[in-house]
């Protein structure tokens, strides 16, 4: 589960922002009413689902970016050699592009609560700590600074016997390396289990997995997804798969030599069949007959029904896309209803904007503010918005200076088609 994640100079985001996933303290009678939106961790009370709004180009976009980057750079990094660049920009202006980016997490795996944090510039790793609390107690189990002195004992320190030999990975990362990403291909056993949090916990997309990945989760969950489909008012009520796998020659170039020669190769891919209600004997190909909103949730239902068995987290850009406002309301309805699974999601969709489905600090708006850089806050800083306003006629009105500033009066937009 995550609890909190803050970035600082990344795209559009210049000073720190945090997101806190940890619930408020909020005792109206419409939050009671929500008591299914949270979950409990120890003394903390969770917040299953968050929404992010705010205008085009204002940045809700580049906070999903980041933290996917982020978590990327956990387990890839450890590919990097000595030319690569890292794939994110910093802040632009005023000089930030020469500064350092920061990223923090805390995030609870396996019943442990943990800190991590490094900081970068675009060519190498610069800072990187991780904390845990193992019966209760804040412990290191490392903290890296590159700028620290020459050797690998001046820029690293270790927490007592927590990481078998931790100077021998030390040894081999690299200033493009985070130490986590090293030291879990190097098998030790806590930096494992922080990779498998990231790469298999904390899920970047919803439709990013291998055609072995859907073929086996297609076989966990298809009596699910089926019934997921129909609640969802899809009229499909059968369908069937086969992974295809077809041999090709590829041509490949020897560039020493220049000699090119034919390679044996193999390619996979997946045939879907849908059956529907009103003739369920007659085949359709999934790919070329059924709609793109159809497409987008059988494979959205497949990955959030893995994300909700097994109470992962799922990030989400513009959730609404090519899916009816109704869809959107059910799937979050689902991450509700799960034990301890988690959304983070950015959407324009008002019609959620509503404080019978929302608690306050599960609302989130991103700003660009005057000198381009985009601010996140919370509804729950609004102190004097009360449960019993209009939320939705709120946000549209700009209460809270996240939507567009259109200037829409007839003699502007005669100019704009006029000759």
């Amino acid at each position: 589960m995550i609890l909190e994640i803050k970035l600082s100079n990344f795209f559009s985001i210049r000073d720190e922002v945090i997101l806190d996933l940890r619930a408020g303290n909020i005792n109206t009678e419409k939050s009671r009413d929500l008591k299914d939106n949270l979950f409990q961790y120890e003394d903390i009370e969770v917040l299953k689902t968050v929404a992010l709004y705010g205008a085009n180009a204002s940045g809700k976009s580049n906070i999903i970016k980041a933290i996917r980057f982020c978590i990327a750079m956990v387990y890839d990094s450890h590919k990097h050699n000595e030319n690569s660049i890292f794939n994110f920009k910093p802040f632009k202006f005023n000089g930030y592009n020469n500064k350092p980016s920061h990223f923090f997490i805390r995030f609870v795996h396996e019943g442990i609560e943990y800190k991590y944090s490094f900081s970068l510039a675009r060519n190498e790793i610069l800072t990187e700590s991780l904390y845990y609390y193992p019966k209760g107690r804040k412990a290191k189990i490392f903290v890296r600074d590159e700028k620290a002195g020459k050797s690998k004992r001046d820029k690293y320190s270790f927490g007592t016997s927590v990481i078998k030999r931790p100077f021998d990975v030390a040894e081999s990362t690299s200033n493009k390396t985070l130490f986590v990403s090293r030291a879990s291909q190097m098998d030790r056993e806590i930096p494992k289990k922080i990779f498998h949090f990231f790469h298999s916990m904390f899920i970047r997309r919803h439709s990013s997995y291998s055609i072995s990945n859907v073929n086996v989760l297609i076989k966990m969950h298809k009596e699910h997804l089926l019934k997921g489909l129909q609640m969802a008012d899809s009229d499909i009520v059968d369908f069937k798969h086969r992974v295809i796998k077809e041999k090709s020659k590829k041509i490949r170039a020897n560039i020493d030599t220049q000699e090119a020669y034919l390679e044996d190769d193999e390619l996979e891919s997946i045939e879907l069949k849908t059956y529907h209600r009103y003739s369920p004997n007659t085949a359709f190909d999934f790919i070329t007959e059924e709609s793109d909103g159809t497409k987008k949730l059988f494979f959205m239902l497949l990955t959030i029904l893995d994300i909700l068995r097994n109470n992962k987290t799922l990030l989400v850009d513009e959730i609404e896309d090519s899916l009816h406002p109704k869809i959107v309301d059910y799937i979050i309805k689902l991450f509700n209803a799960s034990d301890k699974a988690q959304l983070i999601f950015s959407t324009h969709n008002t019609n959620l904007l509503d404080l019978n489905k929302f608690r306050k600090d599960q609302i989130w708006f991103v700003n660009k503010t005057i000198d381009g850089c985009s601010d996140l806050y919370s509804l729950y800083d609004y102190s004097d918005f009360r449960d019993t306003m209009d939320l939705e006629k709120a946000y549209l009105q700009g209460r809270f200076d996240s939507i567009p500033i259109i200037d829409d009066s007839i003699k502007n937009l005669k100019s704009i088609i006029s000759e």
